[in-house]
């Protein structure tokens, strides 16, 4: 599983390389569809990510204000910042594939195994909206192909 994360952590660092080529209006541009913007929508899938990488450790959630990022720049940092976390957690990762998970925003118990595959496929999610915006911007969106990045 670590390969899927490290696959969306790729296409989610060319994404904020792509996103250097926009201008800061373009960014915070009012959409449909994702969270409303390019930069906003990149900061979800991080928060998401490292919110459910807490409950699963049984850390309290972090809230993140949205409105604190207008650059690149500072959405690359909060990347690499929970990136580093999460990537440590999964490769030293002692906690049962079974166990039942609690997150504090949202009701119910969940599979740890459960709530890893749902941070993968929310990414993937998300880049294709990205992807849809890329195209309305007569850009060329980021590949979401796995073969060729060299993970496995």
């Amino acid at each position: 599983m670590y390969h899927f994360f490290q696959y969306n952590w790729q296409v989610r660092d060319e994404w904020l390389d792509w996103c250097e080529q926009l201008p800061p209006e373009e960014l915070l541009k009012v959409r449909t569809g994702g969270v409303g913007n390019i930069l906003h929508t990149l900061v979800h899938i991080i928060d998401v990510e490292y919110s459910w990488i807490c409950a699963i450790q049984g850390r309290e959630d972090i809230v993140v204000d949205f409105n604190t990022f207008t650059d690149v720049e500072t959405v690359r940092e909060l990347s690499n910042q929970y990136r580093k976390e999460i990537s440590y957690f999964l490769l030293n990762d002692r906690v049962s594939s079974d166990k039942l998970v609690n997150a504090s925003w949202i009701e119910g118990n969940f599979m740890k195994e459960e709530i890893l595959h749902h941070i993968i496929a929310h990414e993937i999610h998300h880049i294709g909206q990205l992807s849809v915006w890329a195209r309305e911007l007569d850009r060329k969106p980021v590949s979401a192909n796995v073969i060729f990045r060299g993970l496995f």
